[in-house]
């Protein structure tokens, strides 16, 4: 391979740009992203620089992004297919029902007319459990048809600096030879953590927010949550933190004892627990604040997500809606994970022009 070289990528399923953004801080050219959500395309052209396409991917021709990508440079295809249909629960559904389940196989005729030099897929680990259903096998089966080494694993986030216990689907493609994501940055007493990470903001009460940052605004709670909030301990449950009449009669439920963790608060020595699409809310996780008494906030789950503190959710504070930014963010790529991918596809290429193996 020429030792000069240049990578431009196209993002699939761009959302408000996590995986962009990340790609572009080790390196590497984003021209475009595409996301059928139009509320994502302020946040991702803000941040990312890169043109929006508004559109399903499922109608996006493999000539159409032939022409955004540079015709001098190396091309890499990068994507997370909307994870929800890969969850335990929708997998034991009727899969006909939800066309989501065939946007991987759209990312797979998209590799196939556009020939990329390299490929990378971010999703849910519970994929890996469906092997032997077609979605995922068939598109590793596919890449290697095509001539792609591929390689795949659970990725932890601590182990690359992100303040979140989130575990994800890491995959990488390549036509030039063996690629694997780069060895961890982290040891475990090195992770960063959530007072790492967070610490460092001004203090907000219960339902405010910062003038100069909407998106640092504590939604508002009731006064029976505020009780619960308080009486909630860092790491703890409402099963063995709260008074009885706090308690909901459906927590208290045999099928309901096993949420332990709603309207818990985060510990400031650990990293976050993983961030949703709810994360804004007490009652959906255990997205309480390790001191306030309030729910964490949106610039605070952005921030957990490894985003940078100064990411734009919206143009003004008028127009941010706290449960699209809210999904966003849940939805999102983490932009560290982003730029460890980059990273490990430029050292990959690094190694073939020196004639390295990957597993040296």
């Amino acid at each position: 391979m020429d030792e000069t070289f240049n990578i431009s990528a196209i993002d699939l399923f761009c959302g408000v740009g996590g995986l962009s953004y990340g790609l572009k801080q080790s390196g590497i050219e984003v021209k475009a992203g595409i996301d059928i959500d139009k509320t994502c395309e302020y946040a991702y052209s803000e941040n990312c620089k890169a043109d929006f396409i508004h559109e399903s991917v499922d109608n996006v021709k493999g000539e159409t992004l032939n022409k955004i990508f540079d015709k001098k440079s190396l091309r890499l295809l990068a994507g997370c297919a909307p994870c929800q249909p890969f969850s335990s629960y929708t997998y034991k559904s009727d899969k006909k029902k939800d066309n989501r389940w065939q946007l991987l196989y759209e990312f797979s005729r998209l590799i196939e007319e556009t020939n990329p030099d390299f490929v990378t897929m971010e999703n849910v680990p519970t994929l890996l459990k469906f092997q032997a259903a077609p979605v995922f096998n068939d598109f590793v089966k596919k890449l290697k048809k095509n001539g792609y080494h591929v390689w795949y694993d659970v990725v932890f986030a601590p182990d690359y600096g992100i303040p979140q216990n989130r575990r994800r689907l890491v995959l990488l493609g390549s036509k030039h030879g063996e690629i694997s994501l780069i060895p961890p940055t982290h040891k475990k007493e090195e992770y960063l953590t959530v007072k790492d990470a967070i610490g460092h903001l001004e203090e907000i009460k219960n339902g405010e927010y910062l003038k100069n940052d909407i998106t640092h605004k504590a939604a508002k709670l009731s006064e029976l949550n505020i009780k619960r909030i308080k009486q909630s301990k860092p790491g703890g449950s409402w099963k063995t933190d709260w008074d009885d009449e706090l308690k909901l009669a459906c927590h208290v439920s045999e099928t309901g004892k096993g949420y332990g963790s709603v309207y818990g608060r985060m510990k400031w020595d650990e990293p976050s627990p993983t961030m949703t699409t709810f994360c804004n809310g007490i009652g959906n996780g255990r997205f309480g604040h390790p001191e306030q008494d309030r729910a964490i906030t949106l610039r605070e789950a952005a921030i957990l997500q490894s985003f940078p503190n100064n990411y734009q959710f919206a143009p003004n504070n008028e127009s941010l809606v706290a449960k699209h930014v809210a999904k966003h963010i849940g939805n999102a790529v983490p932009p560290r994970l982003g730029e460890v991918i980059g990273i490990s596809i430029l050292k990959h290429i690094d190694n073939l022009n020196n004639g390295k193996s990957e597993k040296e």
